[in-house]
């Protein structure tokens, strides 16, 4: 059976699509996979890592406001959807995809909507508790809308259609062991940071990393810390370190990567994960129940990293601190109040661990083989 996985450009909307392939791809070996999307470096880096071909469709997402400028915009946006829908119908055509799954991002509607149109099944996948934009569109259309959380069914008017998965994650996020990952990156006895703000980046929070850099330094580096800049950092922060006395050239207590291709083994080697509060990613720290502290960003549409975030807070698995309370010496202690008290990681580790559906890439793919079968 041939399936047409359909994202965005952010790893969040990547990462489970790819989750889901490898499931599909071990039930049905003889099956064709196809990756439709923005086809920006990142989406062709990660795609191509996971050993899947990925065709590239022009976007232009929707802007807010009634500008002049937002005005254009749209306009522009509507013109170019039209022509993606076009091109995926003409792509569709030859590959003959028996369904078609979306993930998130404003490219994945042309393929949803092109499916759609040529009566091929389609499935839309929100890892948000509250729907993004391309869900709410893509929702009036698709066969199925798959969301992670019960509080989720409520934002949809057809709630028939609506089913809960959870969030798809790699499985070496759920069972690759501790000990295993920090033998194979060659760590030492230190506690381990991981810090990492989505595959672009956060720029204050680069600059909060670099002064914690200074103040590890500072305190003789009690920490291995393993950061991921992003791309729209890289350029500069490994300059900002050096601004602050910090040579991390010449200690191996910090390493900077522009993006960390190999998260689930360093995720799980970390005993800390300071992080923003994406769905995809709040979900991955829970499957690898790793201690966390979140820092959700204020930039998103209806605030929802923080209501990710207080959700594993109310559990007891993190600790919350929003980007206006966030210095890099809060964070520091917040770090230390973790590795220094094993009993509380523990209870943080068990609790980020109640919070996942295992299972879920599975169930995903028991939804598809369902919606080919029917038709």
């Amino acid at each position: 059976m041939n399936v047409v996985f359909t994202c965005g450009g952010t790893g969040g909307h990547i990462n489970p699509a790819i989750a889901v392939a490898n499931i599909w791809k071990e039930r049905y070996p003889d099956g064709r996979i196809l990756f439709v999307g923005s086809g920006d470096d990142l989406e062709r880096e990660l795609v191509s890592k996971a050993g899947y071909e990925l065709v590239g469709v022009p976007a232009h997402g929707i802007w807010r406001g009634k500008s002049l400028k937002a005005i254009r915009g749209n306009i522009r946006a509507v013109r170019t959807t039209l022509k993606g829908i076009r091109t995926c119908k003409k792509l569709f055509k030859e590959f003959k995809p028996d369904i078609v799954v979306g993930t998130g991002g404003f490219a994945s509607f042309q393929a949803l909507r092109a499916g759609y149109s040529l009566g091929i099944p389609t499935c839309v996948h929100e890892s948000n508790a509250m729907p993004g934009l391309t869900t709410k569109m893509a929702a009036k259309f698709v066969d199925k809308v798959l969301v992670c959380f019960r509080e989720s069914v409520q934002h949809y008017p057809d709630q028939k259609k609506v089913e809960i998965v959870g969030m798809p994650v790699r499985r070496e996020f759920i069972y690759t062991k501790k000990q295993d990952a920090r033998r194979e990156l060659g760590l030492d006895h230190r506690p381990v940071i991981l810090s990492a703000f989505g595959s672009q980046g956060a720029k204050v929070m680069n600059e909060a990393m670099a002064e914690m850099f200074r103040i590890e330094q500072d305190h003789g580096f009690p920490f291995r810390h393993i950061h991921a800049v992003g791309s729209y950092g890289w350029s500069w922060m490994p300059g900002l370190v050096k601004e602050k006395g910090v040579d991390a050239e010449c200690t191996d207590a910090i390493s900077m990567y522009e993006y960390i291709h190999n998260m689930p083994t360093v995720m799980a080697a970390a005993d800390v994960v300071i992080s923003r509060a994406g769905a995809s990613t709040c979900n991955e720290i829970a499957a690898s129940g790793t201690p966390c502290i979140l820092i959700p960003s204020p930039n998103v549409t209806d605030n929802h990293q923080e209501k990710n975030a207080r959700a594993l807070e109310r559990g007891g698995g993190a600790v919350v601190v929003l980007e206006k309370d966030c210095t890099a010496q809060r964070l520091y202690e917040e770090v230390k109040a973790i590795v220094e008290h094993p009993e509380r990681a523990l209870q943080m580790q068990k609790a980020l661990q109640k919070e996942v559906i295992v299972d879920s890439a599975e169930r995903v793919c028991g939804i598809m083989e369902g919606l080919i079968k029917r038709g």
